[in-house]
């Protein structure tokens, strides 16, 4: 038996939505939040992220996933977030280019550039 207690969600805790950027580790995703924020003195909108560590306990979520977290209580030294459930799986390769999910061509043909 495990001496750790599960990780328990508030109700009240904040939720975010992001795409699963890395899935390389046990019960661990890397979670990047993408946003435009308005640039302070040149006013132009500019493209920003966030990344977050994730805890997802089964290992459900996979690279290219879209997911809903929730803050949670420290479950180690970088990960104060858990999962809370997967909005949209990826297609089987994607490729996280910006934190949006973007099709790996595999062959010349089916790349879009060419024709």
């Amino acid at each position: 038996m495990s001496r750790k207690s599960p990780v328990v969600i508030p109700p009240t805790s904040p939720r975010l939505v992001g795409m699963v950027d890395r899935d390389g580790q046990d019960r661990t995703r890397r979670v990047v939040i993408s946003y435009s924020a308005r640039h302070p003195r040149y006013g132009k909108y500019v493209r920003q992220r966030t990344v977050l560590h994730v805890h997802d306990e089964s290992n459900e979520s996979h690279m290219g996933d879209r997911v809903e977290i929730a803050e949670c209580r420290p479950v180690s030294r970088t990960k104060r977030w858990a999962l809370v459930r997967i909005v949209e799986h990826a297609p089987l390769k994607t490729e996280v280019v910006y934190g949006e999910a973007v099709p790996v061509a595999t062959s010349v043909s089916e790349r879009p550039d060419k024709k």
